[in-house]
């Protein structure tokens, strides 16, 4: 199988050759850093290079920009940078770029759609979530305190920004069709969602409903990517038709067994124990037999449950490449 056959015989529960070999988020700086110590050569610096140095399937990413250069910056982490709706309107004429140019680069996606064509690639995109992205203008703690104090204002950033999510997606698809895209949401932590299910049908919900239809009707699945707990939230986005979670963060007490079970038409990507990767080849094979049989039933891509982390050795990233293609082979139906 090609890459894209691939990925779409398991995302549809269909038999496959092999699970695909992938880092899906680019690799920390400071991981590539303790590399080039280990031996990494230094000639390799781009994301897509160091995936063909490790011999993994090509996922092309596309991170859509929601706002453009001149956007104040918060003063710290946590901070943000608007208070209210007149602030919001204030800073209004640099979010949402509707120039295209600035969407994407053609030549980029030139060079990516003939791969695609020809099987040997998957392209995805990711856009700025409901949660997420007012989060980023209110700040951390006024963001949550906005859903009882300012719906209005939560309100019409999200209508605007799912209205901008439309010209975006219309943008890829005059280039390509992707296979999947990814909403960043980061809306859970270690205890589940950092808001009710109340506040995610009030808040979240509507502007889910007028994009996941409008990406079904061009073959695009629809992922949210979340760190955390997401078991109690999965419900919610079930009913907003979403058809995948990333990472499935297992330090947050995910059990992916157990989510196959409770939600089986669900798609997953991710699950595997980042902080079990410096520990050796022992640890790293537990790790990879506590997935392989949700694996082998297809609709779950596995992969790091995040960004491999620094603590991570050259010589034991090789080692866990090396378990990635055998289990790879393991899982295949």
């Amino acid at each position: 199988m090609k890459t894209r056959e691939r990925f779409k015989a398991i995302m549809n529960f269909q038999s496959f050759d092999r699970l695909p070999i992938l880092e899906w988020a680019s690799w920390w700086d400071k991981t590539i850093a303790r590399w080039r110590e280990d031996g990494l050569p230094s000639s390799l610096q781009d994301r897509y290079e160091l995936c063909r140095h490790f011999g993994m399937d090509i996922y092309y990413q596309h991170w859509f920009p929601s706002s453009l250069p001149g956007l104040p910056e918060p003063s710290c982490h946590g901070a943000g940078i608007i208070s209210t709706l007149d602030d919001y309107k204030k800073i209004r004429p640099l979010l949402f770029p509707q120039d295209k140019s600035i969407l994407l680069d053609k030549r980029v996606f030139s060079k990516w759609a003939k791969e695609q064509r020809s099987g040997d690639a998957v392209i995805w995109f990711t856009l700025e979530g409901f949660f997420w992205f007012p989060r980023r203008l209110l700040g951390i703690e006024p963001h949550l305190y906005s859903f009882y104090d300012q719906p209005e204002l939560l309100h019409t950033i999200n209508e605007e920004l799912a209205d901008y999510h439309i010209h975006a997606i219309n943008t890829i698809c005059e280039e390509c069709q992707p296979e999947f895209m990814s909403f960043a949401e980061d809306l859970s932590y270690n205890n589940g969602p950092m808001l009710s299910e109340e506040h995610f049908d009030q808040f979240l919900l509507p502007y889910y409903k007028k994009l996941i239809p409008y990406l079904k009707e061009r073959g695009i699945l629809a992922f949210v990517d979340s760190d955390g707990d997401l078991s109690k939230a999965l419900p919610w986005f079930e009913r907003a038709g979403v058809d995948g979670l990333l990472p499935l963060e297992r330090q947050s007490g995910l059990d992916l067994v157990c989510l196959r079970e409770k939600h089986p038409g669900m798609r997953f990507l991710g699950g595997f124990d980042k902080m079990c990767m410096s520990k050796g080849e022992l640890a790293m094979r537990a790790e990879f037999e506590r997935l392989l049989p949700v694996a082998s039933q297809g609709g779950f891509i596995l992969g790091c449950d995040h960004q491999t982390p620094p603590e991570v050795s050259l010589q034991n990233y090789r080692i866990y490449l090396r378990l990635f293609h055998e289990y790879a082979q393991k899982a295949a139906c």
